[in-house]
């Protein structure tokens, strides 16, 4: 009986966490273990004296057969056990439910802040005063009450702390990234503590205690104790997150962030003055991941586990890219699609004719405004030109979407060019234009961020094998949206391979669902997967802190492909005729490669 409470651990507590390691091991950063590490120790030093005091004052006690025997400040070995280990649980569980979420697009600051955010800031610091007034009366009435108000007294001042530093960030992020990590460990944890109270492992003395139990042996008090923990742990993972964003959002501001910032670091960026936000800058990036999670789920999902800045950055690159393709796409005719690619090609000229104080940059900005819709100005007021060399660019406007439009001419002469994939050499020119440039784009970045560093020559492979992966990855993209395209008036399949089946691009237009295009996807997809196969065993040279996150973005795309080979893709939500991998199955394929990885 003297390891009964060592037996609760053992049972409980340790499995749950051993559990969530498994999950989370491939997604764990140093970053994430630094957090995790740093809340354990403020939360061991924070609870250590005030469980110390409720121990020497009777409140709690424990039965001398329950435990092994080795105390700190009357703290029983186990009990100091479990300030780490639910510490642990609630942290891996806080990290794993706000992997997919970017923290940058959550900044905010009071004039941001719409009347109903900064009620509900005001109201939540009311409660918390309140909360610690009534702590403070229940302790000074003695008796009964005694033990919840402590437990008011000693959480109430963490928590408002925290929620006056990020209350309004903690608002806005989506409710179920802060209610499960709080609410799923406590109940599991209001189990357990009922099973030990029913048990005889600790207890609570009844002159200290109101005497209502939730169920079975549960108090009130020990119900609220580990509510408030658990609140405190998330609060200070936030509050941690907060920091984080402020951080990776404003290179002005923080023009050197480590991969794990200095603590003194983090209180500077915890501690700055939201009116020094650029909230421009803000708004920018939630249009830019509203972008990309409504464009494409895959490399949403994968741009999760991108480390900081990078992932700011690709999503920014994603977002030009979607806007400038949009743009171009959904003008009612010719002529105001080439306007675009002449504005675009102007941007761009602007952009990298200047510095970041040259007067053409303001030129850029005036330009922009003058001549972009609303929606659109900030994805490419974000770009970030100075780490992006200017060929891959313009060559995706000016090639690739040039070829796009050949699709919508109506001039008699030019109809012989409306299907300008002639053959596989004009397909993979294609691909080439709009695919391997953002690939070699996405590298660029990639290529700067990340704190091991590449040869020339390491570089330059990369590169090359990013150009190969991009035809694969676009094969796949034609692949998948033969019907899509088709109702657009446009066919992808090389005219050549249409021959070959005794087929023209007006007959997949016609009959995109017709046996024969189902043999045409088969071909193109047996094409990508030979470009993949040629490319993919390169990406082992990339820096390791960003290799498994790139795989989890090519494996994520390519699954698109094998799903349309074993025809098991569900109906996409979001564009009709449009087939997409299951999320259940995209979690998985993200999860195998960066656990293979690890």
């Amino acid at each position: 009986m003297a390891y009964d409470y060592a037996l609760v651990h053992l049972k409980y507590t340790i499995p749950l966490a051993g559990l969530l390691t498994f999950i989370l091991r491939p997604l764990l950063t140093k970053l994430d273990l630094f957090k995790t590490l740093t809340l354990i120790v403020v939360a061991f030093a924070a609870t250590l004296p005030w469980d110390s005091y409720l121990i020497r004052h009777g409140i709690w006690t424990y039965p001398p057969d329950s435990i092994a025997g080795p105390r700190l400040f009357g703290v029983p070995a186990e009990e100091l056990f479990f300030f780490v280990i639910q510490t642990y649980i609630t942290s891996m569980l806080y990290i794993l439910l706000n992997k997919p979420v970017l923290h940058a697009q959550f900044l905010t600051n009071k004039d941001d802040s719409s009347p109903r955010l900064r009620w509900m800031r005001a109201a939540g610091q009311v409660f918390l005063i309140g909360c610690i007034a009534a702590g403070v009366t229940l302790v000074k009435k003695g008796g009964e009450g005694t033990y919840l108000g402590l437990i008011l007294i000693w959480a109430c001042p963490f928590a408002l702390l925290a929620w006056t530093l990020s209350g309004y960030f903690l608002i806005r992020l989506p409710l179920a990234c802060v209610i499960a990590p709080i609410i799923i460990p406590t109940a599991y944890l209001w189990i357990v503590d009922e099973l030990a109270l029913a048990r005889g492992t600790w207890a609570i003395e009844s002159g200290t205690k109101l005497g209502w139990r939730l169920w079975g042996s549960l108090e009130l008090e020990e119900a609220v104790f580990f509510l408030v923990t658990n609140t405190l742990i998330v609060f200070g993972m936030i509050a941690f997150d907060r920091g984080l964003a402020v951080l990776h959002t404003f290179p002005e501001l923080f023009p050197c962030v480590p991969e794990v910032p200095s603590p003194s670091l983090l209180l500077k960026a915890i501690r700055l003055d939201p009116t020094k936000y650029d909230m421009a800058r803000v708004r920018g990036i939630r249009e830019a991941v509203a972008t990309l999670r409504r464009k494409s789920r895959s490399f949403y999902l994968a741009s999760s586990v991108f480390p900081g800045r990078l992932r700011i950055d690709l999503v920014l690159l994603y977002s030009f890219c979607r806007v400038a393709d949009d743009l171009i796409d959904d003008s009612r005719s010719e002529s105001e699609a080439l306007t675009w690619i002449r504005k675009l090609t102007t941007y761009l000229d602007l952009v990298y004719s200047s510095d970041n104080t040259s007067p053409s940059t303001k030129r850029a900005g005036e330009f922009i405004e003058e001549n972009f819709p609303r929606a659109t100005r900030s994805a490419l007021e974000l770009l970030p030109v100075n780490l992006l060399p200017s060929g891959p660019l313009f060559e995706l406007i000016k090639e690739g979407f040039q070829m796009d439009l050949s699709f919508n001419r109506t001039d008699l002469q030019q109809r012989s060019d409306r299907f300008p994939i002639k053959d596989e050499a004009d397909l993979e020119l294609y691909a080439h234009h709009v695919a391997s440039t953002v690939g070699e784009l996405c590298l660029r970045l990639v290529f700067h961020h990340t704190n091991e560093k590449l040869s020339n020559d390491e570089e330059s492979t990369l590169v090359t094998a990013a150009h190969t992966m991009g035809h694969a990855l676009q094969y796949v993209n034609i692949s998948r949206d033969i019907l899509v395209d088709s109702e657009m008036g446009r066919v992808y399949l090389p005219t050549k391979w249409l021959e070959d089946e005794k087929l023209t691009p007006q007959d997949i237009i016609k009959q995109p669902r017709q046996p024969k295009v189902e043999t045409l996807r088969q071909r193109l997809l047996d094409h990508a997967f030979k470009e993949y196969d040629r490319s993919r065993g390169t990406m082992d040279m990339l820096p390791s802190e960003v290799r498994g996150p790139l795989i989890v973005a090519v494996e994520s795309y390519m699954e698109i492909g094998r799903v349309l080979r074993e025809k098991t893709g569900i109906s996409s939500k979001t564009r009709k005729g449009r087939v997409t991998v299951p999320r259940s199955r995209r979690i998985w394929v993200a999860w195998k490669n960066l656990f293979a990885g690890y």
